[in-house]
């Protein structure tokens, strides 16, 4: 037997024909990971496990995912994987590089931080070309409010508020390392980055701030919502289409 193969890959997929990233054994429905563990089965010749960075939700885009798999078989060079297996992959499914790490790197469990962006379409009319990754609110936002209450949320803090009904956790304590605005006319776009998310963190934590435009909180509310740890006190879970994996750091 030869030495094992452990390869990373970053891969970009638009999520709103699968429910989310993470295999569903026996249910039949469509996941990014049954399907890269299909095709590279297939490809390998050997049953592939994939690991990945982030279970990202239903509906839920990425544009730099990260998954590592082993493999024996020697075969396809590692960088020329990515030309080799995106012709046999589905079209909303990209492999943008392919690299060999050391034996114990681990997707998820090497992560440092990740990078999260959540897009709003802020303006009367929807926009038909937007619709698939972003969230439509015709209401006028007062983007100041917004940025302000951001700081709040900056730092380390106990996140129970911002926590969907999901599998448990031994600790909803995160750190927000930094939230940034990007505003381009019509597009609100709102960056999450820190060093993990609780389940639905950032559509909650979206429309928190999206709430504080639409002046249903003050800025500084923030902290008591922060403080109540309370799900019921913090906004609208905002839908997954806006929302997109941008990187991970190791």
């Amino acid at each position: 037997m030869g030495k094992m193969r452990n390869i990373k890959l970053v891969i970009a997929y638009d999520g709103t024909k699968y429910h989310g990233f993470q295999e569903q054994r026996g249910t039949g429905l469509a996941t990014i990971q049954e399907t890269l563990e299909r095709i590279l089965a297939s490809h390998f010749k050997q049953d592939i496990q994939v690991f990945g960075a982030s279970r990202t939700d239903s509906g839920v885009h990425a544009c730099g995912q990260v998954v590592n798999f082993y493999t024996e078989t020697r075969g396809i060079p590692t960088k020329r994987i990515p030309l080799t297996i995106n012709v046999l992959l589905p079209e909303d499914i990209v492999i943008k590089t392919a690299t060999d790490v050391a034996e114990d790197f681990h997707a998820r469990f090497s992560a440092k931080s990740k990078r999260y962006r959540y897009v709003i379409y802020n303006s009367r009319v929807p926009n038909p070309f937007y619709h698939r990754y972003s969230m439509f609110e015709p209401r006028l936002l007062d983007l100041e409010a917004m940025r302000e209450a951001a700081k709040y949320l900056e730092g380390t803090h106990d996140f129970s508020a911002f926590k969907g009904e999901g599998p448990p956790v031994k600790s909803a304590v995160r750190t927000l390392s930094r939230i940034d605005f990007d505003v381009s006319g019509k597009l609100i776009n709102l960056f999450f980055t820190g060093d993990g998310f609780l389940y639905n963190m950032v559509r909650i934590l979206t429309g928190t701030l999206l709430d504080v435009g639409l002046k249903k909180y003050s800025p500084v509310q923030i902290m008591d919502i922060l403080e109540s740890k309370q799900r019921t006190m913090a906004g609208p879970t905002v839908p997954p289409s806006g929302l997109s994996l941008m990187e991970v750091y190791y």
